[in-house]
């Protein structure tokens, strides 16, 4: 009877390493992924602000959050017939050009609206 606890004592610790290798894998894969999409502003708000900072003057591509969908970006800015460029940013609030065939628009967007933004590889 003992033998069988042990063993099942060996499998138990054998399935918890490979749980905790796997858990970290899966940290590491999320990172990169982050990385190539963009910054997400669930992860960190202030990451979000500083890397919009840092865009200024450059083609982005902006995700908003479902609630705060905007049809000119969705529409224009983020396909391959428009663009968005980011002219100003506040610690609330960016400014952003919207080029379109139709010609340019300037809004303003809310920070804690956007989801994700990430650079437009030209």
């Amino acid at each position: 009877m003992e033998y069988v606890a042990f063993v099942f004592a060996i499998f138990g610790f054998m399935a918890y390493f490979q749980i905790s290798a796997l858990k970290r894998k899966v940290e590491n894969l999320e990172e990169q992924l982050t990385k190539i999409q963009g910054t997400p502003a669930s992860l960190d708000r202030s990451a979000l602000t500083s890397a919009i900072k840092t865009y200024v003057g450059q083609k982005v591509r902006i995700d908003l959050k479902e609630d705060h969908e905007d049809a000119d970006i969705v529409m224009y800015g983020n396909s391959k017939h428009g663009s968005n460029t980011i002219l100003d940013v506040d610690d609330d609030w960016f400014l952003v050009r919207i080029s379109s065939p139709k010609g340019d628009k300037t809004k303003m967007i809310r920070l804690a609206s956007v989801e994700r933004i990430s650079l437009v590889k030209e």
